[in-house]
């Protein structure tokens, strides 16, 4: 399976609402060499926290996706046939700690956990990447962050942060907007009227109770984003929420028909 990774320097500030004290957690923390740990929901915006401090940092992101199959050499890095020759060639990790920029794993219990491991030198007073494959430890400069992210919704006995890992990490708490806050999001994001962004929170609202009888997470802000940006385009609401919002939830025919009635009584 190949792993998911995006590299780039932000040059544009992206739109992102504080919720809290976040912000000065995070630079607190990067100031001190001190790795963050996000944990929240999917789609409340720790992603888009990540765009933003990487923008305020003026540090190049290196973002991975975490899965299932993903392994430490995917991370560090591998010897790769290249004209012929065999080459090191750095993982995202690696690069990261070579160009002095933040290194961010998503959703980062969806990897083995003897992968993880690989990054517990870097997450302590060490601060150095062991590459046992060329014999090279590299040391993290100032400049270097590691951040990582985990939904505590979907931690189980087998999905879960190791203790040995999750005590090198300064934790940042994420939730969803306060219902003001997110229709003021959802209004910057996609341009709708806020009367119909404050029915869209009010769904949202509806669907989060439902969370754990008979659906697994509620309506996350992206999804109310995207609700937003169908209606902007032309989608009547209804169709618009069923189509990125209910159908995205959920595929049993009761709950699908039962998150249908409720977007039918806001619109």
């Amino acid at each position: 399976m190949d792993t998911e990774i995006s590299t780039y320097m932000i040059t544009k500030e992206p739109y992102y609402a504080a919720q809290g004290g976040e912000i000065e957690i995070f630079e607190a923390a990067y100031q001190n060499g001190i790795p963050v740990l996000l944990k929240g929901p999917t789609g409340c915006g720790k992603s888009r926290f990540m765009e933003y401090m990487a923008w305020r940092l003026k540090r190049p992101l290196i973002t991975v996706s975490c899965h299932d199959d993903l392994t430490s050499s995917d991370l560090v890095g591998r010897y790769l046939i290249v004209g012929g020759e065999t080459r090191w060639t750095d993982g995202p990790l690696t690069r990261a700690v070579r160009c002095g920029g933040i290194c961010y794993l998503d959703e980062v219990v969806e990897a083995r956990k003897d992968t993880t491991v690989v990054i517990h030198p870097l997450a302590d007073d060490r601060r150095v990447l062991p590459i046992e494959k060329t014999g090279e430890l590299v040391q993290a400069g100032e400049e270097f962050c590691l951040a990582i992210s985990y939904n505590p919704g979907y931690q189980s006995v087998l999905k879960d942060l190791k203790q040995s890992t999750r005590q090198r990490f300064v934790a940042v708490e994420f939730d969803y907007p306060g219902a003001k806050q997110e229709q003021q999001i959802i209004v910057r994001e996609s341009g709708v009227e806020e009367s119909v962004a404050k029915q869209l929170v009010k769904f949202a609202g509806m669907t989060r109770n439902l969370k754990g009888n008979g659906l697994e997470e509620g309506a996350s802000t992206r999804l109310l984003v995207h609700a937003a940006k169908l209606i902007v385009t032309g989608i009547e609401p209804v169709a618009a929420c069923q189509g990125a919002i209910t159908q995205a939830l959920t595929d049993d025919p009761e709950m699908l028909q039962a998150v249908e009635e409720l977007s039918a009584s806001l619109f």
